[in-house]
């Protein structure tokens, strides 16, 4: 059998089930670590429940993803996990959900495995999301997960940390309201209110136009330059507000 004939009866069978994004609708890929708490609690030594430098490793993961080919123009990420906005109009690879899913799960575990010295990987999933307030609603989501669990750890932890193990400590929290595990924090003296945002809302990464001076080197004469940088932003809303600037940011990349 020619290798054309022999091609062309097996490649079936890898495109067969192929299926691609439609265009106009919005792709969000969320990537998450995989087995991330053994990881991070065993194997290396992170601080709990937040530690500034896997934080600025999920930062850099991110900015990698945001540079590694395809025109992303938001990034957030909490905790182990991140979310990645494409723009409208992405069209590389036709869109094909398989493709997108394990490129940016495997540029994610590369990135994250040369910053950590060891082998950590990450999974992929795309959300299909027809109109940008889906977009919207999808990012606040996110930002008020990370609230959530960032009031859980501190809970959970303060508590291992005062000589619970880890069933008194989960059991400890359970079924409690946030009034009530603020009052918990308050009683090991940390006010939730107090603590960084980028703890509480996660971190959002976008691109700006930053202007800057260059020098002509025909003429040798000083002009200024527009260049695209990624801005890292620790200081995100909640609400109706996370939800505007959302909002301004999709309308900025669509002008």
């Amino acid at each position: 059998m020619k290798f054309d004939d022999l091609d062309k009866k097996l490649r079936i069978y890898e495109t067969y089930q192929d299926r691609q994004v439609l265009p106009g609708m919005y792709m969000v890929a969320r990537i998450d670590g995989r087995n991330f708490t053994k990881l991070t609690k065993e194997k290396h030594d992170f601080q709990a429940p937040f530690d500034e430098r896997f934080r600025d490793m999920m930062v850099e993961t991110v900015k990698h993803l945001m540079c590694c080919g395809f025109n992303i123009i938001y990034g957030f990420t909490e905790s182990d996990e991140i979310s990645l906005l494409f723009h409208l109009r992405e069209n590389t690879f036709g869109r094909k959900t398989r493709k997108l899913i394990s490129i940016m799960a495997g540029e994610a575990s590369a990135k994250f495995s040369s910053m950590l010295g060891d082998v950590a990987a990450f999974d992929c999933r795309i959300s299909e999301l027809p109109n940008a307030l889906l977009v919207e609603d999808y990012f606040r989501w996110r930002n008020e997960d990370a609230h959530r669990n960032a009031l859980n750890a501190h809970c959970y932890w303060n508590l291992r940390q005062n000589g619970h193990n880890k069933n008194e400590a989960t059991k400890r929290i359970e079924g409690l309201s946030v009034s009530m595990k603020n009052e918990l924090l308050h009683t090991y003296g940390v006010n939730f209110n107090d603590l960084p945002n980028w703890q509480k809302r996660g971190i959002g990464i976008y691109w700006e136009n930053v202007k800057s001076t260059g020098v002509n080197p025909l003429s040798n004469e000083t002009v200024e330059v527009i260049r695209r940088q990624l801005t890292t932003d620790m200081e995100l809303p909640m609400g109706d507000a996370y939800n505007r600037y959302i909002a301004e940011l999709i309308q900025r990349n669509e002008a």
